[in-house]
């Protein structure tokens, strides 16, 4: 549905809308505080409706401004992304904006490998889903298991994929440097 198609059917729906509350269009003025031949153009189609207008009208009626505008349905939420296979490794990208912060469901298989540490700019966020994930970053080699989660600057260098105990699945948040993920945690004592 095109906009003028959207915006062509809001006077037909005011109208319908206040005919059915048996509200007229001088009650509606005075609620409003918009002028009668206001309203009577606008319900004719002879103004284009304004968020000025819509607002205080929308509220004398109680109701959602998505009601009086007729908005189309949001699309389908679900993300439907296809996996990418890159070392032996699949990544299902979950958000799809260039740039800024991007979040991955990862599935490392079984395997056993030598650590080959890296950096580069950034931040990350590790959160496993099921499995076991060893990470070694910097002098740290440890082990994360399902439920617990990492956050690191990526110029540190840093590993991370299966113990070879069985697969891993886990969640990536990747951003550029200073964008930090913060699990939020009670106070020690509360």
């Amino acid at each position: 549905m095109t906009t003028d198609e959207v915006l062509a059917g809001v006077g037909p729906r005011l109208r319908q809308l206040r005919k059915e509350r048996e509200v007229t269009l001088a009650a509606l003025s005075e609620t409003t505080g918009i002028s009668v031949s206001t309203l009577s153009r606008l319900e004719s189609g002879l103004r284009k409706p304004s968020l000025e207008l819509l607002l205080p009208i929308a509220r004398a009626h109680q109701v959602a401004l998505d009601e009086l505008v007729g908005a189309p349905p949001a699309g389908d939420p679900r993300v439907r992304s296809k996996p990418i296979v890159r070392g032996g490794r699949t990544h299902w990208p979950l958000t799809r904006q260039p740039g800024g912060l991007q979040a991955y469901k990862i599935l490392e298989p079984k395997r056993r490998q030598e650590p080959d540490p890296r950096t580069h700019e950034g931040y990350e966020w590790l959160y496993v889903l099921s499995g076991k994930l060893r990470l070694v970053l910097g002098e740290h080699d440890v082990v994360l298991t399902a439920g617990e989660a990492a956050e690191f600057d990526t110029r540190v260098p840093h590993w991370f994929g299966s113990t070879g105990e069985g697969p891993v699945e886990f969640l990536s948040l990747f951003g550029p440097q200073g964008e930090r993920m913060h699990v939020r945690a009670r106070p020690k004592g509360a």
